[in-house]
């Protein structure tokens, strides 16, 4: 393997190393002289700004390789804060509560259910096919799911009484986000319609629907921990060992139990399967309709837990809260090397390209550099990762120097009689 494959191969996690060391050289310093970029501090504030994109783009890595795009994240994650602020600081059935505990059950009725079905119907087809009952088949599974959702309901329920605790709203926000995110990939799925324009107006209907359930178009609802809301909601905003935020350890789980689906699971491989080649997987015996679903309710439900992390730490729910999310976690899941055109990329790459993100910004700011200026250092850098992860460093290098020769070749054509001529 050559130097130059090596190279492109680690281009990301080298572009990585240079911006960390150039943070670090380029840092200012205290009055007592420490580094101001490698301080803990800085470092855990940097992990905590990334979490919630993070968070976003680890659902946006799952769409794109399965060929997609999601433009509603942003939508979903504020119509999730707007939730999440009313379930905090409404006693009673508020409109957060009667959105999120419905849903919820549904969810658990859908997701428990269809998994009982999935896998007793695994274990028919290892069992003697001395016939099928019916119950085995369909009814039974779906008790299973009747028992979740009643259970879950009747665990909810109760925090409507009073404010919801931080823990009912960790369990019910994810599933608002989830059940959304599974009727935008329905659409697309039984409408046959462009991923772009069902998201595009998934994006506008939740804005418009947080709007609704704010009272208000610009409606901010404050949360503030021991007065309009319980103290709990302060364990989201803590620092573990004085380095690791609670939103860093959201993320970081996030991206484990991710790439351990995609990378030993059945469901994983049909993901990079489907963005291939859709039509050769659907041949292959492939169910692509439930998969395509999932995906996008998986991405629904990241970014509803993601609006609960953004309610704890800015103490405040509000329709405009993922203004341009959308934009940010596609940028990232793009420099971590995932194609647009679906079924290339890593969630490790994903991690890189949001602490790419996260580390510009924060050397950026250090220096004082305007937030305009940053927003056109953003779009140059997006520009040069995609050509570079569309075009192998190898070849790049290979394509110049054909260019180089065929320069050479060229001038030296110029400098002789052409065929014909008189000496």
């Amino acid at each position: 393997m050559t130097m130059l494959r090596v190279l492109g191969q680690t281009k990301l996690y080298w572009g990585l190393a240079l911006l960390f060391a150039f943070g670090v050289v380029s840092s200012p310093v205290t009055s007592k002289g420490h580094n101001i970029f490698l301080s803990p501090g800085n470092l855990s504030d940097v992990l905590r700004q990334v979490s919630i994109t993070g968070l976003v783009a680890v659902g946006m890595t799952m769409v794109i390789l399965i060929g997609g795009i999601d433009l509603s994240v942003g939508s979903v994650m504020a119509f999730g804060s707007v939730i999440t602020a009313l379930m905090l600081t409404q006693s009673g059935w508020s409109t957060g509560a009667e959105l999120a505990v419905p849903a919820s059950a549904i969810v658990a009725l859908v997701v428990v259910g269809g998994t009982a079905r999935f896998v007793l119907a695994g274990l028919g087809r290892r069992a003697p096919r001395r016939g099928r009952s019916p119950t085995w088949d369909t009814a039974l599974p779906w008790m299973f799911g009747l028992a979740a959702a009643v259970a879950l309901w009747l665990w909810l329920a109760p925090g409507a009484g009073q404010k919801f605790g931080i823990v009912r709203v960790l369990v019910a926000v994810p599933c608002v986000g989830l059940a959304v995110g599974a009727v935008t990939g329905l659409v697309i799925v039984l409408g046959r319609l462009q991923p772009f324009i069902v998201t595009l107006a998934a994006m506008v209907a939740l804005l418009g629907l947080a709007r609704l359930a704010a009272g208000q178009d610009s409606a901010v609802i404050a949360v503030y921990s021991g007065t309009n809301a319980t103290p709990a909601v302060d364990m989201l905003r803590q620092v573990l060992w004085g380095v690791v935020p609670i939103p860093g350890l959201f993320f970081i789980g996030a991206l484990v139990i991710f790439t351990l689906v995609l990378k030993f699971t059945v469901f994983g491989r049909y993901l990079y399967a489907l963005g291939g080649n859709e039509e050769a997987t659907r041949l292959s015996g492939i169910a692509v309709v439930p998969v395509k679903i999932s995906t996008y309710a998986l991405s629904g439900m990241l970014s509803a837990l993601a609006s609960v992390l953004f309610v704890a730490q800015y103490r405040q729910g509000k329709p405009d809260a993922g203004s341009g999310l959308e934009l940010d976690a596609i940028a990232a899941v793009v420099i971590g090397g995932t194609s647009l055109m679906g079924g290339r990329g890593t969630l490790a790459g994903t991690f890189v390209g949001v602490l790419i993100f996260g580390m510009l910004t924060n050397i950026l700011e250090l220096h004082d550099i305007t937030t305009n200026f940053q927003l056109v250092l953003k779009g140059v850098i997006i520009v040069v990762t995609v050509l570079l992860q569309e075009r192998d460093l190898g070849q790049l290098t290979a394509s110049l120097r054909r260019g180089a020769r065929m320069r050479e070749r060229d001038a030296a054509a110029v400098g002789q009689p052409q065929a014909g001529e008189q000496q």
